[in-house]
Order: C-alpha cells, then structure tokens, then sequence
C-alpha cells in the first residue's frame, strides 16, 4: 500500500490528465465567492464616509424657501441647532397647510414643541389654520416668480425619469451627533418671505448661514430657455438681497440638483456677479438629515380624487450638490489647511 501512494504522489509530474482535473476544481468554487464580493466593494468605495454638513450648532442660520419644514425641522432636532429662522413664501399657515398636510408636525418642532404621537396626528387638517405662536408673517408676496410663475418652467419637478441621476448609493444610515452643550432655543417660521425682496426685519440680523435648498420659481412650461431664465433671476435677486444679511465669515449655500437643466443655470458665475466666490462644493446627502423630504414647489402631488400620494415624488433620491459661497477676502487660500471630509469637486470658477 505504502509503494502505491508513492506512486499516486509522484503521478501528477508524469500524467496530464490528473492535474488539470484537479487545478479546475480549486478556483471554481472561488469564482462565486468572489464576484459578488468584489461588487459590494466597488459600491462602498464611492461611498463618502461622513457627510458634509455646512453649518455647526451654534450658528445662526436663515433657511429660504423651506417648504414643508422638514430641513429646518431635522438641523434642530436632529443637528442640535437652536438659532433657526425658517421662512416659507406662503402667505400663513392655512396656505402652507394646503399644499403640505404635514407640515404641523414640522413647525411644531421650530416653535420648540414636542412632536405628537402618529395617532394624534390625524390628517394634517385637525389643527387651527390661523398662524401659531412664534409663527410670524413678513411682507413679500411672491416667490422670485412674480406674473412669471405660471409660465415658469416646472418640468423638472414634475418628471420622475432621472434616473441617470439617482442618488441611491449614498442612502446608507447616519446619524448625526448632538452636540454635548443643549443650547438654548431661539428658531422662528417666519411666512409671506419672498425670496428676491427679503425684507428688513430678515436682513438686518446677521446670519452665520444662509442656506436656499433646491431654488426653483415653480409653475409649468416645457421650455427650457425660459425655465433657466427665469430660475437665473430669482437667484440674482436672492444673491443682491441675502448678501447684506451675511455675517463676517459667513456663507451662502445652494443646493440644486445634478445634471440639465440646472447645470444651465450657471450658479457659480450668477454668484460671482454678486460678489460671491465658491469655496467648496459637495454631494448634498439626504440621509445626513433624518425626517427631511423634498419638497415640490408646487405642493404635494396628489391623485384625481385630490387626496396626497406617497412616494410620487421623491426628490431626495436624485443626485444634488450643494455649493458653498463666501465674500473673497474670507475664502482660505489653496494650499491652506481644509476640513477633513470634504467630498468637494471645486472646478475653479470659469
């Protein structure tokens, strides 16, 4: 037996057939193991390891055009920040409550309430219409649109075939860090603020943050060169009227989605005009704050039966960037030290 097996160890170098059997076997059952691996590797590595967040705790930050509040709702509750004013172009609560059913919840948190419970909740419609304490209305009546909001372009609010532009892979859980020290409460909804004719009740307060979440004069119309347009002067005028308002050091931030037509728009060079630089910019993560949904200009979509559809419109999984814009003389050099973390893709200014 013992000269056999000699034989059989010796037999791989004399005979082909053998071997080759047996060097197939050996990565066949890597070739599985392997390639679905390798996948969800490739997918982590594009993955940023903490998003950008643009803003500490402890600043004072105006956020424009809000919506249904869940941006503000989630930087207070979720980010610790207790100097917050949000402002809506709706003229009071009972028109923000008709195009958002759920957005007393939101402003709840801004007033500095405790969220009810899901069954208190109701429809959205249970409350009292008339505007609630610390809910203020401000002069400004339309929202950078004027007569044009009709006719402005919404045609990329309305279209949900973006997926060239899905934000999918960078919806992974996180959860942002309170800060150690609760500050004190002082966050405020203002209503009637329109965009491109700030008022001076807004504007005379220096802001560490002015922050414009997905600019967009609302309406429908499928030309696009209006639809630019029109978006470009709304930015301009928001530019001229925010700039004043701008602490030493502070920064706007814009944040618009990926891709036509909003390349169109330029944000950059409409900056500049205004006396703006970009510092940095970066992928806009939904998932950085819990709570937050897109909002449409336009309001909820709703169904014929005009009751709201969810999930119709899920703006916060298309592709955004935001970009950060300061006076030139507060903007670091190059070269100079740079937060960690910063997924930016600073182009140059063009």
């Amino acid at each position: 037996m013992g000269g056999k097996k000699r034989k059989l160890q010796n037999a791989p170098a004399k005979l082909g057939g053998r071997p080759k059997k047996l060097s197939q076997h050996k990565p066949e059952p890597s070739k599985p193991a392997n390639g679905p691996a390798k996948g969800k590797k490739k997918v982590q590595q594009h993955r940023p390891e903490k998003p950008t967040i643009p803003f500490e705790p402890h600043h004072r930050i105006l956020l424009i055009g809000e919506g249904d509040l869940s941006f503000a709702a989630s930087i207070i509750e979720h980010h610790g920040c207790a100097n917050v004013t949000a402002t809506v172009l709706e003229k009071d609560a009972a028109e923000l409550l008709g195009k958002y059913p759920h957005v007393q919840d939101n402003a709840a948190v801004i007033r500095g309430e405790k969220r009810k419970p899901k069954e208190e909740q109701g429809d959205g419609h249970d409350g009292d219409s008339k505007n609630q304490a610390g809910d203020e209305t401000q002069g400004g009546k339309d929202g950078g649109g004027d007569d044009k909001k009709d006719e402005a372009t919404s045609n990329d609010e309305d279209d949900h075939d973006h997926d060239d532009f899905s934000n999918d892979e960078y919806d992974y859980h996180y959860k942002p860090r309170l800060p150690k020290r609760i500050l004190t409460p002082n966050s405020r909804l203002l209503y009637n603020i329109d965009a491109t004719k700030l008022p001076a009740s807004v504007t005379r307060i220096p802001y560490d943050r002015i922050i414009f979440n997905f600019p967009h004069v609302g309406g429908k119309s499928t030309d696009v060169n209006r639809q630019v347009r029109h978006n470009q002067s709304l930015l301009v005028a928001f530019f001229e009227r925010a700039l004043p308002a701008l602490s030493p050091g502070g920064a706007i931030v814009i944040t618009v989605f990926e891709g036509e037509p909003y390349t169109l728009w330029n944000v950059r060079d409409l900056a500049r005009h205004a006396g703006l630089h970009v510092e940095r910019s970066y992928l806009f993560q939904a998932a950085a704050y819990p709570g937050y949904r897109h909002a449409r200009t336009l309001g909820a979509v709703r169904n014929a039966k005009g009751e709201v559809t969810s999930g119709a419109w899920r703006g916060e999984d298309r592709a955004a960037r935001s970009y950060v814009f300061k006076r030139k003389e507060d903007i670091v050099p190059e070269g100079k030290k740079r937060r960690r973390g910063d997924d930016s893709s600073d182009e140059g200014e063009n």
